[in-house]
């Protein structure tokens, strides 16, 4: 932990590097998103929609490995793009002779939205709708009067539309569908499950982290999307549901296994799991599971065994589902980072727009758009997002501008274009279909790439336009990086307590429920593992920020070890016994408060003492916990 803090950028350029490597379905990924880009940026060119470059922005932006989730996402953006167009016509009006007017509906309009997104299940569109409302509205400055209301807000409508229609016909085609990769789950699960029982018990807690880490919320979407579309037969459906959920629980009931168990009983359990893997791969239900071998008393070792065995069962092992999570944020308005986010996010973008307003430099209006994509909520997510955003920017316009000299000379068809957009995408589609750390440069490649060669209804030979797009999208990024370290600032540190204190939360309500309802409790266990791999990755985000807002290198080893500790608690709280679980709640609850800051001064003096310490014991597990949180 200690080395980690003290170099951090060679673990980043080595996480860096490990994240760029291919794994299953990742060129799939992006040749599908490559191709699209295609077909949108001819469609653009024959038909003359404007900003094609911003259309495919939008593909890049939005396409997911789930088919049906790429299908309504669109569909959501084209009634949310039509019912905002259509809303704009009076404000554009309104506005059209009152520059100082249309100045403040923008900056109320982006507020409003960019609020939403963040504190409401919205999440990126309302930024999305926030950028498509600004972009109307400066049309103002470059339509003639008369054409402003309708041209314009054909402009914007045919830019956001477009490529959503096209989303949706391609993934109805050639997308995944959401039961096949939650298949394909249920399948990892129970490989990684046989990999950790095959290894020796130290090494078993360390093999099943990532999976873990992955949670139930994705699955959960994957079978409303299954249900939604109808993609597989209810049954079908039906059976997925419950072999997600259960494959999870059976996940944590590995890594509580005993280390005392016999190796000749972790190995035929690995040997079912695989086998119960090759059954789901080739599409029906695994084998009935073999006699229980081990102590029959030992309740992770049951779960184990009733896990496997409820996979074969119609209903996949259980018929609980994940709980719909409300529209808003339990804290939308009492807490006041959502407002500071959308205030800054708006008066960067106000703030963009006012410059190459007044300079009268419209080519650099990509400022304004930066700002609505490159702000995130702490400040290491932002410069790290920002520093993505500026080296995928030159990578970007490097390509577009030598494909300018070498390639677009020699174009003669829109067939050609469709070529060229292809290969130039595809190296940040590539990225972009990889993980959440080096994503977003995927992105700012392939828009980089296609601001430098679309320019107006033709491949450009302009490199004076590429030239001013990467000047906005630089200024952008200095804006955002001005105003979210020197307005507000939050630190990822604030972020990583708040998670760490529902973390605590989740593990206490866990502590306070009888044994039976405490292992079937797997939407608070997957809590505590998602939020805690958040936990990390925003502590990997450290060395982005200024080094004024950096804690001590003793502080982060701090946060580094009370992760730890909480994630290895998890999988014996969920199958201990049963015994002083009322005091194990307690504390664990008093620890939440203490990160947090929420405390009554409470320390954690008292029955601590009269408790059994054995090594890895749950009170020696909950006492160190306390003593972290208490720093």
């Amino acid at each position: 932990m200690a080395h980690a803090a003290d170099s951090p950028w060679r673990g980043i350029a080595r996480q860096a590097w490990l994240d760029l490597l291919p794994f299953p379905g990742r060129f799939a990924m992006a040749w599908r998103v490559s191709l699209l880009c295609a077909l949108v940026a001819a469609v653009a060119m024959v038909y003359k929609v404007p900003e094609a470059a911003i259309g495919c922005y939008l593909v890049i932006f939005l396409a997911r490995p789930n088919g049906a989730e790429c299908v309504g996402q669109a569909i959501g953006l084209i009634i949310l793009a039509s019912v905002v167009v259509l809303a704009m016509a009076p404000l554009i009006q309104a506005t059209a002779d009152d520059p100082l007017l249309r100045i403040c509906v923008i900056a109320l309009t982006s507020f409003a939205f960019v609020f939403l997104g963040a504190a409401s299940q919205l999440g990126e569109i309302g930024s999305i709708i926030a950028l498509v409302i600004a972009f109307i509205l400066t049309l103002v400055d470059s339509l003639p009067l008369g054409e402003i209301a309708t041209r314009g807000l054909l402009y914007a409508w045919q830019m956001a539309v477009m490529p959503m229609a096209l989303m949706i016909v391609f993934n109805l085609v050639l997308g995944t569908s959401p039961h096949r990769l939650l298949r394909q789950t249920v399948v990892e699960r129970l490989e990684a499950a046989a990999t950790a029982l095959a290894l020796p018990p130290s090494e078993t807690a360390r093999r099943l982290e990532a999976p873990l880490a992955e949670g139930i919320d994705a699955a959960g979407q994957q079978v409303m999307l299954a249900r939604l579309f109808h993609t597989a037969p209810t049954a079908t459906v039906t059976w997925l549901s419950g072999a997600a959920r259960t494959s999870y629980q059976l996940l944590l009931a590995v890594a509580a296994l005993p280390a005392g168990l016999a190796q000749e009983a972790r190995a035929a359990l690995s040997e079912h799991c695989r086998a119960a893997a090759a059954a789901i791969r080739a599409g029906g239900r695994p084998p009935a599971p073999a006699a229980p071998a081990g102590p029959v008393g030992n309740e992770a070792l049951r779960t184990v065994q009733a896990s496997l065995d409820g996979l074969t069962r119609p209903n996949g092992g259980t018929d609980a589902v994940a709980p719909k999570p409300p529209f808003l944020a339990a804290d939308a308005f009492s807490n006041p980072d959502y407002q500071r986010y959308a205030l800054k996010t708006t008066a960067a973008a106000v703030i963009c727009y006012l410059t190459y307003s007044l300079i009268a430099w419209q080519g650099i209006h990509t400022a304004m758009i930066t700002c609505y994509v490159a702000a995130l909520g702490t400040t290491g997510e932002t410069v790290h997002k920002l520093a993505l955003r500026i080296s995928g920017c030159l990578v970007g316009a490097a390509i577009g501008l030598l494909c300018i000299l070498f390639v677009i000379p020699h174009l003669g068809s829109v067939g050609g274009l469709m070529v060229l957009v292809f290969f130039g995408v595809l190296p940040g589609a590539w990225v972009s279909a990889g993980n959440e750390r080096i994503s977003y440069a995927g992105v700012q490649v392939g828009l980089a790439f296609l601001l430098t060669i679309l320019n107006g209804f033709a491949p450009s030979l302009d490199m004076a336009s590429a030239r001013d797009r990467v000047v906005g999208i630089l200024l952008g990024n200095l804006v955002v990086y001005l105003i979210f370290t020197g307005i507000w600032p939050k630190s990822a540190v604030a972020d990583v307590r708040d998670r760490l204190a529902r973390v605590l939360a989740a593990l206490s309500r866990l502590a306070a429920l009888e044994p039976a309802a405490r292992a079937a409790a797997l939407d608070d266990a997957a809590r505590v593992e998602a939020e805690a791999e958040k936990a990390c990755e925003q502590l990997r985000l450290l060395p982005f920020e200024p080094a004024s807002q950096r804690p001590a290198p003793a502080g982060i080893a701090r946060l580094h070890a009370l992760i730890a500790e909480t994630r290895a608690l998890l999988p014996p709280l969920m199958f201990c016994p049963g015994q002083e679980q009322g005091e194990i709640a307690q504390r664990l609850s008093r620890a939440s408060a203490q990160v947090s800051g929420t405390a009554g001064g409470a320390g954690t003096d008292g029955v601590a003492d009269a408790w059994p310490d054995a090594p890895g014991s749950l009170a020696a597990r909950v006492r160190h916990i306390e003593q972290l949180a208490a720093r």
